[in-house]
């Protein structure tokens, strides 16, 4: 029997049809790989259901984590759903289709505990220059540089976003301290900062993370860190350990830049190419 594999893809964004074809041809290398999906499948519930559950037909286990676009409460979603309750609606349907989310006992891949979180961002990545977040969000505004989130993903009940993303990291620290062995992290926004460090419009790294998971790797014996979210696929080293980027991004960024051939990317590949890009992508 072939070695299972633990296999990682994020930004999905399934709301494009020629991202929709794509994920259509994710398959499998052997009928007990593993797949992290590393969020931003689609801004429609029923769009991430679709996916998912392709997804979870074609994989031994799936394992899914929110992104920013899943969250949102978008003009054309035929849900009202907003913040707090749209992400319960979305572990609800996760679980209906038997997918790990962050908030189910964490799943053990080959002696790894694979530990998909949801830690959002509170404007610590500020810009240079600022003194706090309100200055920081106010360079972005006059550059021009504002995330989409702003207008769409609401925190509630939660006061703001930065509220929402204390209460995640406190409730991510808690679950992680109670890992006994090595993990795999997996989060849809960086858990440090280096990977925003190339970003053509510094300003966005905002909306990319918080410092208070700096140090998470190291504490929580990390093997690898899976993220998206800045549509840069590549892998850095930081501090010693891999952190991942799995993203497809849009139709005019895979285009211009190339697609992996399987889609994917295998977390513990020693060969995995590196298609770091001189200047970033941004999400949105």
């Amino acid at each position: 029997m072939a070695q299972p594999s633990l296999l990682a893809v994020s930004d999905l964004h399934i709301g494009h049809k020629e991202n929709r074809q794509l994920c259509e041809q994710i398959l499998p290398r052997d009928r007990n790989d593993w797949l992290i999906v590393a969020g931003d499948v689609g801004e429609r519930i029923s769009d991430v259901e679709w996916a998912l559950g392709l997804l979870a037909e074609r994989f031994a286990e799936v394992i899914w984590v929110p992104g920013n676009h899943e969250l949102w409460t978008h003009p054309s979603e035929e849900s009202e759903l907003r913040g707090l309750a749209r992400y319960e609606r979305l572990v609800e349907l996760c679980r209906g289709l038997g997918v790990h989310t962050p908030e189910d006992p964490f799943p053990v891949f080959e002696g790894l505990t694979v530990a998909p979180l949801f830690t959002l961002y509170d404007y610590s990545f500020r810009p240079q220059g600022a003194r706090d977040s309100e200055e920081g969000l106010a360079i972005a505004h006059k550059a021009g540089v504002v995330c989409t989130d702003e207008y769409l993903l609401h925190p509630d009940p939660y006061p703001s976003r930065a509220e929402w993303c204390a209460d995640r990291i406190e409730y991510s620290e808690k679950r992680l301290a109670e890992i006994d062995g090595p993990t795999v992290l997996v989060n849809h926004w960086p858990l440090v900062r280096e990977p925003t460090d190339v970003l053509w419009y510094p300003e966005f790294a905002q909306w990319c993370g918080t410092t208070e998971s700096r140090d998470w790797a190291r504490r929580f014996d990390a093997r690898a860190v899976v993220y998206g979210h800045l549509h840069i696929p590549r892998t850095i080293t930081v501090d010693g350990v891999p952190h991942v980027e799995a993203s497809l991004g849009y139709p005019r960024e895979w285009r211009r830049h190339g697609m992996r051939p399987e889609l994917y990317v295998d977390v513990f590949d020693p060969v995995r190419p590196n298609l770091e890009t001189v200047g970033a992508r941004v999400s949105g």
